[in-house]
């Protein structure tokens, strides 16, 4: 069996590493491995994500920062506390900035000997020679000719993302998310003395997220902010998944906004399920076909969808109370996350994605 991967970022790698240790031979085409220079974006993994990576992928214990205690605050009930997640001092989730997790994947890849790296490729009949062609690439010419139709949404918004150097924090394992006026900042611990900074604001770009960093910040004492990145933010959800033994994967299937951190998350769930139905098929002496992409739409699809809407809902309840200059929805969260049983559902929900 002979899988490719087109496309060479964090969900490719992922990919590349779980079935190299599957003993499937995988060629990843691209010029390079991920450039890894951006050092202000981190990636969030939830508990069930980490166990599950480590034992499949790659262990990442020792490059990951635990958090265990979730704060979220609202603007419009003058910075109160509306939700707070925590499990008798346990991980909830962890952090790990992404150009380590993929200096880490790439090392280990090249010393598999179940992994390649091509270059780019140009002549698209090399790809006859493949089980199975993961599409990770947003810009080649699979995507533009199979993978174009698309649900897609722009949030007139931008992400920026920085690493905050501050005093020592002994026990910084509490992330901080506060709904402002201009959108969601989010303070994510990934050692006594950085912590990661994603604020997401509506309209143009800003030229003072920096002011804005010092203003929300209630907690440290910013030593020193670094280098600010930004991204255009826009939701997709890919409406096919496959075309013949071709499968879209990772952010061509599907982008979120960033509020909750669930992104990558919703990329290892795929590659768990991907896993499963490829495990099937080799314990049963089943080819590695067109079979497997569409078993993975059919049991996929619907729940990225949902899972996507639902982070959308959140954002939508957030921003229409800004608009109407009412702190109602903020007060309902408040109650609602106080509950027992709803605060258990919301950090499974977060967990695990969703159950059906």
């Amino acid at each position: 069996m002979k899988v490719c991967i087109l496309g060479d970022g964090l969900s490719g790698l992922s990919l590349a590493k779980a079935l190299v240790n599957k003993g499937i031979y995988t060629d990843i085409f691209s010029d390079r491995i991920q450039n890894t220079k951006d050092k202000s974006r981190t990636i969030g993994i939830s508990k069930s994500n980490v166990e599950f990576f480590n034992k499949n992928i790659l262990n990442i214990e020792k490059l990951i920062w635990d958090i265990k205690k979730i704060e979220v605050f609202s603007s419009n009930l003058d910075n109160q506390k509306i939700l707070s997640f925590d499990k008798d001092d346990q991980r909830l989730f962890s952090i790990v900035k992404n150009h380590d997790l993929i200096s880490n994947l790439s090392i280990q890849l090249k010393k598999n000997k179940f992994f390649k790296l091509k270059k780019t490729i140009n002549n698209y009949d090399l790809l006859n020679n493949y089980n199975l062609i993961f599409n990770c690439d947003s810009n080649n010419k699979l995507t533009k000719k199979f993978f174009y139709k698309k649900f897609k949404k722009n949030y007139n918004s931008y992400a920026y993302t920085s690493i905050i150097e501050h005093k020592r924090l002994s026990k910084n394992n509490t992330a901080t998310q506060i709904f402002t006026k201009g959108g969601p900042i989010a303070f994510l611990p990934i050692s006594e003395s950085q912590t990661s900074i994603v604020y997401s604001l509506r309209g143009n770009k800003k030229s003072n997220v920096e002011n804005l960093i010092r203003k929300f910040n209630t907690k440290y004492t910013i030593k020193k902010i670094t280098n600010i990145k930004s991204f255009e933010l826009k939701s997709i959800d890919l409406r096919l998944y496959y075309y013949k033994n071709i499968l879209a994967f990772g952010d061509l299937l599907h982008k979120i906004h960033p509020l909750a951190g669930q992104g990558f998350n919703m990329t290892i769930r795929d590659i768990k399920s991907l896993l499963k139905i490829i495990d099937y098929k080799l314990d049963n002496g089943l080819d590695l076909d067109s079979s497997v992409c569409s078993e993975f739409m059919s049991q996929n699809k619907h729940k990225n969808y949902l899972f996507s809407q639902g982070i959308d809902f959140i954002y939508e309840i957030f921003n229409f109370e800004n608009k109407i200059n009412n702190n109602f929805l903020s007060k309902s969260l408040q109650f609602f996350g106080n509950n027992k049983i709803s605060n258990k559902f919301l950090t499974k929900f977060a967990d695990e994605g969703i159950l059906i």
